[in-house]
């Protein structure tokens, strides 16, 4: 049974000088080191290289992790799984669907195929690795990869797909709502674990494997703030150029940014390891 399941260490480790992390050699094929994490002479040159690797967020650099060949075929399998389940539930439902019952799913329904023994080693892999190993400095709310959405603590947001928690999330919505009326939209609330899965690993086959590249952009799966309240908002009609610089030039980021909501989760140059995002509430200031 899935709620059973313990922490698998599946692969052997090795130090990595002052990160004192280990690397995974059987799915990383090279290691990358914060460069915030110690001291030395070439600070200013870590700290140059991490803001260009940032500023630069979609495109590979030499020293990021990638999938090693000999998973490839099996990540490959489980996104495509991923995928076909998405598919089943419909994107909405998928938004809040908890991992257990994403499995039983898949089990129960041949147009998605029960998840194989190594593709569960695999995404207990990826949700149980430190997101440091490639690049991803945030903290990690959601500490077990069973960590579930409960329908009776979310509300639905008409139109949009979206789930907002009721307590944590949907009164902040909703005055920004009488302030903007409809200029603005949510563009992604609520994400489950199976959710962060699915994007982070989509990412991820988009890239060839990068990891690093990946990480970038999407926060690895129970790195996710949406996970717990956070959510992303945007201009009615822009699109796609929401989930970019270009919503800072639009009138829903200037009036938010007046009203005092965009207390970012990641503000510009942070030292995350995250792309610059305007577009993200930060719900909890505390964390």
């Amino acid at each position: 049974m899935v709620k059973h399941m313990k922490r698998r260490y599946l692969l052997k480790t090795m130090g990595l000088g002052c990160l004192g992390l280990g690397l995974a050699p059987e799915l990383l094929a090279k290691t990358v080191e914060g460069p915030f994490v110690c001291t030395d002479e070439n600070t200013d040159e870590r700290l140059k290289d991490y803001l260009h690797k940032i500023h630069n967020f979609n495109e590979p650099h030499e020293d990021d992790v990638i999938i090693d060949y000999e998973l490839y075929t099996i990540f490959e399998s489980t996104v495509m799984r991923l995928r076909r389940l998405q598919r089943l539930v419909g994107h909405g439902n998928f938004n809040i669907l908890n991992f257990p019952d994403g499995l039983a799913l898949a089990r129960n329904y041949s147009k998605v195929g029960e998840f194989t023994k190594a593709e569960l080693d695999f995404l207990e892999l990826v949700f149980y690795e430190d997101g440091q190993r490639y690049g991803f400095m945030g903290q990690k709310p959601l500490k077990e990869i069973t960590d579930q959405v409960k329908k009776k603590d979310v509300i639905k947001i008409p139109r949009s797909g979206n789930y907002l928690y009721k307590e944590r999330s949907i009164e902040i919505y909703q005055n920004i709502k009488k302030e903007l009326g409809d200029k603005v939209i949510l563009t992604s609330g609520i994400r489950s674990v199976m959710k962060q899965f699915l994007l982070f690993l989509n990412k991820t086959y988009e890239s060839k494997g990068n990891l690093s590249l990946a990480s970038r952009s999407l926060a690895p799966p129970g790195y996710s703030f949406h996970g717990n309240g956070d959510f992303d908002v945007g201009q009615a009609g822009y699109g796609k150029l929401n989930f970019t610089g270009s919503f800072t030039e639009t009138e829903v980021y200037k009036r938010l940014s007046e009203l005092g909501y965009l207390k970012l989760r990641y503000p510009e140059d942070n030292k995350l390891g995250v792309r610059y995002e305007p577009w993200h509430i930060k719900i909890n200031a505390d964390v």
